[in-house]
Formats: structure tokens, sequence, C-alpha cells
């Protein structure tokens, strides 16, 4: 299995150029399938995600043409089936986004239950009741759902609790719906917004997206389009916490400073100097980390996806910080690698309780799920001496070229592939 090995103590400085939005591009592509022509999307991030997803379409029978590594060609028109299921659909959070596209295209969806990182039960109550407020029946039966509807009719539908997934779907599968849809208290995320424009250009007619009352107006058809990604705000929020953690200098370019409101002005508050510059931002950090309280909430407030980042920062802090983890269950479960490598916090729930230390120590560790292994890397960056991280096909899910873009910005990381490995034991016998 690939490891990513890291000696630590270089501080980071550059420039880096952020990828288009993970989380956006999950639910832009599988929206694509509510189109009557083709659709061109651009700045996808190079992630295994985006090939699964494109992999899944394709068994759908979608044509999917990589045009090159940022840009994506599909064609749906050949997607005649309302049945997504197998290992791939199961490898995927996002994967449950065709619930809604199919659902929206033919009247009827059958899909695999999702998968992807875990950290705690991901229900789909609110999902299915947006579904039933459309119209829809519904049925859980073998791991697959079963969704189907006579006609979709637009409604009133209020979310119980802040759900991004839930608002993607019943999204995608309001678009077409008959009459108007308005969901209230519904997620308020950059992707949201950048979804909603998407299936605007596509000729669709949403109001609202970015605040918490989104109202769709359903039309006929969907028309094929050209459309590029928003840049991601939790990749750019990760180099901005390794910067600060490794006390370097770096500018990160490619970027919405606004979606990083809540990030920034936390770097800031532990003695992190920022400068934004139009589609750029600037970060040094000079003199000592300082503690800090932070609280997972739905956007515009701090997002679940920079906890284990920032988490690990804090563990290098002075004083006792507090962090408090809002939105998910079982989010914590990276700590335990974290205290491998000297780290001191002790979970009790959502809650952790950060004693910062003075340095951490290089340890072999493993990646329980994406943004763990991101948090894992900055441990190493500011780490003394060597740490192997394991199971890093977690990390690939989200960050594009992640090795290549810490080697530009002077870190000592490399990608140690099983071929080495067993040509080093080799060497060694």
């Amino acid at each position: 299995m690939d490891k990513i090995v890291i000696s630590g103590g270089n501080k980071l400085s550059g420039e880096v150029t952020i990828s288009g939005a993970k989380n956006a591009a999950v639910a832009i592509i599988p929206a694509v399938v509510l189109s009557d022509g083709v659709c061109r999307i651009e700045n996808i991030p190079n992630i295994s995600d985006i090939t699964l997803i494109g992999k899944i379409l394709t068994d759908l029978g979608a044509q999917v043409k990589m045009v090159n590594k940022n840009t994506l060609e599909i064609d749906p028109r050949r997607i005649v089936s309302p049945v997504a299921s197998g290992e791939l659909m199961r490898r995927m959070r996002a994967s449950c986004y065709l619930l809604g596209t199919l659902l929206g295209k033919f009247s009827h969806a059958v899909v695999s239950l999702p998968g992807g990182c875990n950290f705690g039960v991901r229900p789909i109550d609110q999902h299915l009741k947006g579904f039933v407020a459309l119209g829809a029946k519904y049925k859980l039966d073998g791991g697959m759902v079963h969704v189907s509807c006579d006609k979709l009719r637009g409604n009133n539908i209020y979310m119980d609790v802040v759900s991004v997934g839930a608002t993607v779907n019943i999204m995608l599968a309001a678009v077409k719906a008959e009459g108007l849809t308005v969901i209230e208290n519904a997620a308020k995320e950059p992707h949201i917004v950048d979804l909603a424009n998407f299936l605007n250009c596509m000729g669709a007619d949403i109001c609202g997206a970015g605040t918490d009352v989104i109202k769709i107006r359903g039309v006929k058809h969907l028309h094929g389009t050209t459309y590029s990604i928003i840049p991601d705000q939790i990749e750019a929020g990760t180099y901005l916490a390794a910067a600060t953690a490794t006390g370097g200098s770096i500018t990160i370019n490619n970027v919405i400073p606004k979606h990083l409101e809540s990030i920034t002005a936390k770097l800031e508050e532990m003695g992190a100097v920022l400068e934004e510059n139009g589609d750029s931002i600037k970060l040094r950090r000079d003199g000592p980390l300082n503690k800090c309280n932070v609280k997972t909430m739905p956007y515009p407030g701090f997002p679940t996806d920079m906890q284990p980042q920032i988490t690990t920062l804090l563990s290098m802090a002075s004083g006792t910080s507090i962090v408090n983890e809002a939105v998910w269950d079982n989010r914590f479960r990276y700590v335990e690698e974290l205290k491998r490598m000297g780290a001191q916090i002790s979970v009790d729930g959502k809650i952790a309780v950060v004693e910062g230390v003075k340095s951490l120590k290089g340890a072999p560790v493993k990646a329980t799920d994406l943004r763990a292994g991101a948090a894992l890397i900055i441990a190493g960056l500011a780490a003394e001496g060597v740490t192997v991280i394991d199971d890093i096909s977690h990390i690939e899910r989200g960050y594009e070229n992640v090795v290549e873009k810490f080697i530009g910005l002077g870190a000592d990381i490399k990608k140690s592939t099983c071929e080495e490995q067993v040509e080093t034991k080799a060497a060694a016998l």
C-alpha cells in the first residue's frame, strides 16, 4: 500500500494554486444527468472521487471524456436506466446525489446506499422527506433505495436540520418538477451556490441559493452548457493551516477570500498574519501559536471539514484549547494518530480538550478519513523527525497532487509506492 513519507521541520514558503472545489464537483457532475445535451465542466479537481463519479456515469450509459486533466465533457443522453448500483456507488458519499438526478429525469431511481468517509451516521431521512414532499414514495430494500412517483410537483419543504446533502438532492429532484418548490432552512455553503449557478446555466430557474430559503420553479428541459467550478475552500484552508503550523510564509492563488473568512479568522487568532489581494491570500507566521476555541457549524460558520486540520494546529499551541464538533459524530478518530506523535488531546463525545505541546514527534500513522489525512500531513510537516502516513487513498480522494504541491512549497515529502517498498525490502535482504 502506498504511503506518504515526511521529514518535518521545513518552513513552507512560495506559492500554490488551489484546485476546483471537490464538494461542488461531486454535486455538479451528477447534475449533468438532467441535461438534454452535452456539458463541459472546467476547473475539475484531478482527484480519485472525480474519477469514481465519472466511472459511475459511464456505467449508467453516459459518454464521459477527459478533455484535459481538469476538464470533463459529459454526454448524458444515452442514460436510459434509473438504476445505479454496485461497489462503485458504495465507495463515495456523493453517489447519493444520483437519487435526485435520476428521480428528476425518470420519476424513478434505484440507488445503492452511499459510502465515503466513516465518521458517524449519515442518515438520508431529510433527503427522503424532501422527495416525499415532491410527490414520491420510497422503500429501502437490501442496501438499495427505491424512490418513484407518477409526477414530481413543487412544494414547500422545511428542513428539520441544515443538511448540505439533502439540500443538493432536493434541488436536483425539484429543478424539473411541476410548479414552485421552496426549501426552507436550506444549507448555504458555497458549493450549494455553485450547483444552483450550474443548473441555471442549463436553463433552470433557481433563486436564493446562499440564503436559507431557496426557490425553484420547475422547467421542462435543461440544455448543455460549459461551466467552471469554484475554487476549493477546504484545500485552501489546509495549505494556510500547514503554513501556520510550520511558521512559514505562502501565497495561495485561485481562491475566493470570502469563502475562507471563518478559517482565516481563526488562523489570525492563533497568530498568523494574512493579506488578501484579489483572488489570492498571503499568510505568514513569525510568533508563537496561540490557543483558541473552535466550534464547527454550517456555513458561514467554521467548517467541519477543517476541524482535524485546526485541531492539529492547536495541539502545538500554547495553553488549552476546546474544539466542539457540532456537525458530525465520531469525527475525532484521528486523535489517536496525533497522540502517537505526542499530542495531548482528550475527547469526550463531540468535545476535544487540546493541551498544547512544544512540538510533535514523527511517527508511523494512518489516515482514518480524507480530512484526517490532511491533518496528519500538517502534523508531519511541523513535527521533529520522520512521519509515515498509511492509507493515503483517503487523502487522494480530495486533494489534487498534494505531494507535488507541498514539494513546491519546500516540504520534504514524498509518496512511497508499493514497488519502492518492495525494492527497499529486497535490498535490505
